[in-house]
């Protein structure tokens, strides 16, 4: 079962409703608990017992979510959970005959007596181990209760509440695979169809939102639509509804990033040189920090990807190549243009650059490193030691091309000199050794 599946179980609790159409909170304040004590790793397995912990953390969401005519009983919502067909009971040795007359819990001591532990679903206790989809199943429990309280908890009427974080947060996934598939759509479309949807938020607030997504996307080292540029001051909770969606999409987004990261052949394509190259710089390149809670089990990551396949990366060399030989020949230097070397092919990878080719205002060769991505240009890449070594040893003579945008519109920016002056690095890998 999905974990999809079970944020509509969560959604859809059997409550009792009080007088006046408010909903009992008691199912949701002991899942709300339970959800707590994973977090907290108060809970190791699947095996939740009704001891002084989950009191406690039961007492403090019913203190928050009750009216004055609810009692805390919690024994209540433990014995009564049953009826969601995810929460097993397991009776204490000896009392299984007495267990299975209950009907309902009239009494702590009863659950004392007679029941030893409650264990979930296996796959609930998976996905309740990683933490966005508890926060997805939180924000499905919060359905359970009246809309009153549903916008108490949300923050509906202030800043961006969690369900307009997630109508946002879809409607960018849906841009984004249109993208990464070479189909067209309107950005501004899109916009007013939210606007509809997101009565308080302006069309400004709406497209800076959309920044925000593709910041958190560029972080976790996944593809961003290239027509929002990154704005990395985001909320916290929007970063938790893009890992949401990740953990519920899983199978759909790591089949899309295969084929996003694809190497295609550009040579039928008829390319205008002189439009190619972008001479502005990133003010600032994003750096890759992986979750630091685990949100998947599989890690989603289109950056590492693409720095393994060596078909986009050579097919990006070979464009370099020729760039820099229409380059040199627009300058007057066919000559030098028939000495630009495929230097990794032809002398192996090892060099700390990928191309040689030349410089000749200042009559010296340069050394050019490639790095492609099917992405825009503010998408991270991957550096050697090696690379980044050489390009500081070299800077007066070396350049980093990235090559962006390579299914589509193919395009490219150059890091001149030392890439460390343009870029933050994170080390990814060590070297191991016994001396």
């Amino acid at each position: 079962m999905s974990v999809l599946d079970y944020e509509r179980r969560f959604s859809n609790l059997k409550v009792n409703v009080r007088a006046g159409g408010e909903k009992s909170p008691h199912k949701v304040a002991m899942l709300l608990a339970v959800l707590d004590l994973y977090e907290a790793d108060e809970i190791a397995d699947n095996r939740i017992p009704f001891d002084e912990s989950l009191k406690r953390a039961y007492s403090k969401h019913f203190e928050r979510l009750s009216s004055p005519q609810d009692r805390n009983n919690p024994h209540l919502p433990y014995f009564h959970l049953r009826s969601s067909g995810f929460w097993h009971h397991r009776a204490k040795p000896g009392h299984a005959a007495e267990y299975a007359e209950l009907t309902t819990a009239s009494s702590a001591g009863v659950i004392e007596n007679t029941i030893d532990f409650v264990y979930l679903d296996d796959e609930l206790f998976e996905y309740v181990s990683y933490g966005t989809c508890r926060e997805l199943l939180r924000a499905a429990l919060y359905q359970n209760l009246s809309q009153n309280e549903v916008d108490t908890m949300l923050g509906v009427g202030g800043g961006w509440n969690w369900l307009e974080c997630e109508a946002i947060v879809q409607d960018y996934f849906e841009m984004l695979n249109l993208e990464l598939l070479g189909n067209s759509y309107s950005k501004a479309d899109h916009r007013r169809k939210l606007m509809a949807s997101l009565k308080q938020r302006s069309e400004g607030s709406i497209e800076y939102k959309h920044q925000n997504i593709s910041a958190i996307m560029l972080e976790m080292g996944q593809p961003y639509i290239q027509g929002y540029k990154p704005a990395f001051n985001y909320q916290a909770q929007l970063k938790h509804v893009v890992l949401a969606y990740l953990a519920r999409h899983q199978v759909s987004v790591d089949s899309l990033l295969d084929s996003a990261s694809t190497a295609i052949d550009i040579s039928p394509r008829v390319i205008d040189w002189k439009s190619v190259l972008d001479s502005e710089v990133p003010e600032k390149i994003a750096t890759i920090n992986e979750p630091v809670r685990q949100y998947t089990a599989k890690k989603l990551n289109f950056t590492e990807r693409e720095r393994t396949n060596r078909k986009l990366g050579e097919r990006g060399e070979a464009f370099v190549i020729e760039y820099e030989r229409q380059r040199l020949i627009a300058l007057g230097r066919a000559d030098l243009a028939r000495e630009v070397e495929w230097s990794s092919r032809e002398r192996g990878d090892g060099l700390g650059f990928d191309v040689r080719s030349f410089n000749p205002g200042k009559d010296s060769e340069l050394f050019i490193e490639v790095k492609t991505t099917n992405s825009g240009k503010y998408q991270p890449f991957y550096i050697s030691g090696n690379e980044l070594e050489y390009s500081k040893e070299w800077s007066s003579q070396y350049a980093l091309y990235r090559v962006f945008d390579f299914r589509r519109r193919v395009r490219i920016f150059q890091l001149v000199g030392a890439v460390d002056q343009y870029v933050n690095l994170q080390p990814q890998t060590y070297r191991a050794s016994f001396s």
